[in-house]
């Protein structure tokens, strides 16, 4: 999915991050506390040291949601380089084979329709045998269902029904190679997928990352007391809760391939690439683009 029309709503974000608002919040009332009404002045603590702590923060928060969305625009490019293989390998079926296999034609681009629809399924760890638009294409097999690989166990079957077609002598060498590259193409692609995937960023980074946003929101209220009075409970909440959407901006975009509203649109992209098949094959039929759902969510 992915967030396809967005309206700004403080409110929203508030709601989201309501326990970490609530946590800075108290953190804050405590210093209040403890400085004024009670007058434990030994408590405060100079800004400037904080100030540092607080540089330091945004930017180690900055970098870990810089990486995520490096991620996440990776995994556009890949799915981006998937339409164009996809579209490519559609018009080589249509003008390299010849006029007298028009079932296989119809074959090998229904197998890739299956394919783009197989590992969509795959990244977002949902099965291919109970997804509508995968059944739709007809590849469905026990060989299939056996494979560890099932994406990878398509792009066997183009290869080996194209080494079939050349060895009787109905498609011309260089052609072969040409789809044969284009396969390669696939098989890259989808690795690079299947490499942001299986590789999330290491956790050890978001741990820290929390650790020394909380840190910070029980030390600063102790520096910003003496200055701004009770004023300080929303300044520690204004400014402690940025760091907080920094980072969870990070946690939201580090896996492209979601379920979540953050997530790329992979349902959308297999219905382009089928409806652009299909058409390519000269069907009529085609099915309907995906439609944005509310709340502006794009699947």
């Amino acid at each position: 999915m992915m967030t396809a029309s967005f309206r700004s709503n403080p409110l929203r974000m508030l709601i989201w991050q309501w326990q970490n608002g609530l946590m800075y919040a108290t953190f804050a009332g405590i210093a209040w506390v403890l400085i004024e009404p009670l007058g434990y002045s030994v408590l405060e603590l100079p800004v400037t040291p904080i100030s540092i702590v607080g540089a330091a923060i945004g930017i180690f928060a900055s970098f870990r949601a810089n990486q995520a969305y490096d991620r996440w625009w990776e995994g556009r490019r890949l799915w981006g380089g998937l339409v164009n293989a996809s579209r490519h390998w559609a018009s080589q079926v249509v003008a390299y084979l010849p006029s007298a296999e028009p079932a296989l034609a119809e074959a090998l681009v229904l197998r890739q329709v299956a394919y783009i629809h197989a590992l969509r399924c795959r990244l977002r760890g949902q099965s291919p045998w109970e997804d509508a638009d995968y059944q739709r294409s007809g590849e469905d097999d026990a060989a299939l269902r056996g494979s560890t690989n099932p994406t990878a166990a398509l792009l066997l079957r183009q290869l080996q029904a194209l080494a079939a077609l050349s060895d009787r002598g109905g498609l011309d060498p260089h052609r072969l190679a040409s789809m044969d590259r284009t396969l390669t193409e696939l098989i890259g692609l989808q690795g690079g997928c299947e490499r942001i995937q299986g590789t999330p960023l290491p956790r050890g980074v978001g741990f820290i990352l929390v650790l020394l946003i909380n840190t910070f929101a029980l030390a600063l209220p102790f520096a910003l007391v003496h200055e701004l009075g009770w004023v300080a409970v929303p300044v520690n909440v204004v400014v402690c809760l940025a760091f907080a959407m920094i980072s969870e901006a990070g946690r939201v975009l580090e896996d492209p391939f979601t379920l979540f509203y953050n997530g790329l649109p992979l349902h959308d992209l297999s219905i382009k690439i089928e409806r652009n098949l299909r058409e390519a094959l000269g069907h009529s039929a085609l099915p309907p683009p995906v439609e944005v759902q509310p709340p502006g969510i794009l699947m």
